[in-house]
């Protein structure tokens, strides 16, 4: 079945429904819901029982890069930066030097158990040697997993800013695959130069963004999402433009803009969750119809060889060394290590060979595609079991919420009190975006007069207004009367 105008909407819609109303049911058989889509995806392809085909890398790595911002930029928005900061150093070592190590030390093995050449096995090692952000949010979330000091923002932060290193190293080591004759040291300015323009392009957007949104005067509530979209792919596209790291810029953009005051914040959230997880339906979908199943039966016996390594060995010694100077408890590290989920990302990676038109780029490309699949399965299915034997989780009711899950949460297990706002409180005639509201309390509601507002980030307190404030722990009240300058 060839895909045509006339039958991609039908086609489309259905893969998504039959995704969908499968990936509810998924955890009860313990199978993450990612392998779900992926497995759908090569059902309905030409090896399949869909026998739709569709053999375009070029198309794939357009919707992989596409959904690729929309998952990083969700998961940057989610993140909270009072959970990330004690633990910002450790992340950043992670998600680089860790990369970097698990690129080395599996590059290595590759060239000693194939007849791969150095660059060659470099590649394939620095390819999958990032854990997917599609994989670890989504499945730390879906099992709302609980874990013990400051676990989850590590691995959350980690996953989300290591995805830049892994791309640097792959467009590097492509290149000196392409061009022989260039030396290791060539490729240490260009990854100086994404790294940095990077960061400085995702800072600079993201102010520049917190003062467009709050600023501008939308007529509808449901344009700010779309304003915040285009804002993601101006910061994208303008920073990779002038030679920085585009997914590395919308993710500290999106980790600045999650930990300010804007307008329509929880509309925003809201709607780039769900673009989130329909960008990773099309992702998984996308990849498990670009694969053909048959391919990889060769290599599967180095397919197994080289994904035991890397979870046994690469990743370890790219968490331990790359911490080795951080003071962390050994089951820590362990943990760590056995969250190194890989996922959708390397597979989009490895089409950048299949475009270069490298002789190995397909061996590379079904390599990489078992080893996504070995580490969802294998890893994936066995985060609390591991977590629980290492004794790093906590009880579901010992999790705290963050300010994220309180806005988002459409009842939230809160504490609730009723403010007077008196003609000599700092809060008189500001916008509530202007108040710098506490993260974990929001206003739910204003009593004026005879009637009840509810309120957005435009709405101006007015003296002698109600505020219903609903906080997630009692002692929150203490930051919203300074705030307000009010008495409790």
């Amino acid at each position: 079945m060839n895909l045509t105008i006339e039958n991609i909407l039908l086609v489309g819609s259905l893969l998504l429904l039959i995704s969908i109303f499968a990936g509810k049911t998924s955890y009860k058989f313990g199978v993450p819901t990612l392998l779900l889509f992926l497995a759908i995806g090569m059902l309905a392809g030409s090896d399949g029982i869909g026998g739709i085909r569709f053999d375009d890398p070029k198309l794939a790595q357009f919707i992989g890069i596409v959904s690729l911002n929309f998952i990083l930029f969700s998961g940057g928005l989610d993140t909270n930066w009072s959970s990330v900061k004690p633990i910002l150093w450790e992340g950043i070592a992670l998600s680089t030097l860790g990369v970097l190590f698990t690129a080395i030390s599996l590059g290595t093995f590759v060239w000693y158990v194939t007849d791969f050449t150095i660059y060659e096995s470099l590649l394939l090692g620095s390819i999958v040697s990032s854990t997917d952000a599609a994989a670890v949010f989504s499945i730390l979330r879906s099992k709302s997993l609980a874990l013990k000091t400051n676990l989850r923002p590590t691995l959350e932060l980690e996953s989300g800013s290591n995805d830049p290193m892994a791309y640097v190293l792959t467009i590097a080591f492509l290149t000196l695959v392409i061009h022989q004759d260039q030396s290791f040291v060539s490729i240490i300015p260009l990854f100086l130069q994404q790294m940095i323009l990077g960061g400085v392009a995702g800072f600079g957007f993201g102010v520049i963004s917190k003062y467009i949104i709050n600023k501008i005067k939308l007529d509808f509530e449901g344009l700010y999402p779309v304003l915040v979209i285009a804002l993601m792919f101006t910061t994208f596209s303008a920073t990779d433009f002038v030679g920085g790291n585009g997914f590395l810029a919308i993710y500290i953009c999106a980790v600045y803009l999650g930990n300010q005051n804007l307008i329509h914040k929880k509309t925003i959230l809201k709607m780039f969750d769900g673009l989130a997880w329909l960008m990773q339906i099309v992702l998984f979908l996308t990849l498990g119809l670009l694969v053909f199943p048959s391919q990889i039966v060769p290599y599967l016996g180095i397919g197994v060889l080289i994904s035991v390594f890397l979870i046994m060995v690469a990743r370890p010694i790219g968490v331990f060394l790359s911490l080795i100077f951080f003071k962390m408890k050994m089951r820590r590290r362990f943990y760590i290590s056995w969250v190194g989920l890989r996922g959708a990302v390397p597979i989009v990676f490895a089409t950048y060979p299949l475009l270069a038109g490298i002789d190995k780029a397909n061996m590379i490309f079904n390599i990489v595609f078992f080893i996504s699949v070995t580490s969802i399965l294998i890893q994936g299915t066995t985060l609390a079991v591991v977590a629980k034997w290492l004794n790093v989780g906590l009880p579901e009711k010992a999790k705290e919420l963050t300010a994220t899950d309180l806005l988002l949460a459409e009842n939230p297990k809160a504490e609730m009190k009723e403010l007077l706002i008196t003609s000599d409180c700092f809060a008189v005639d500001k916008k509530i975006v202007e108040l710098g509201f506490p993260k974990n309390a929001i206003i739910a509601m204003i009593k004026r007069d005879e009637s009840y507002i509810i309120p957005n980030g435009l709405t101006k307190i007015e003296s002698q207004d109600s505020l219903i404030v609903l906080a997630d722990r009692p002692e929150i009240f203490d930051e919203v009367y300074k705030t307000l300058k009010t008495k409790s």
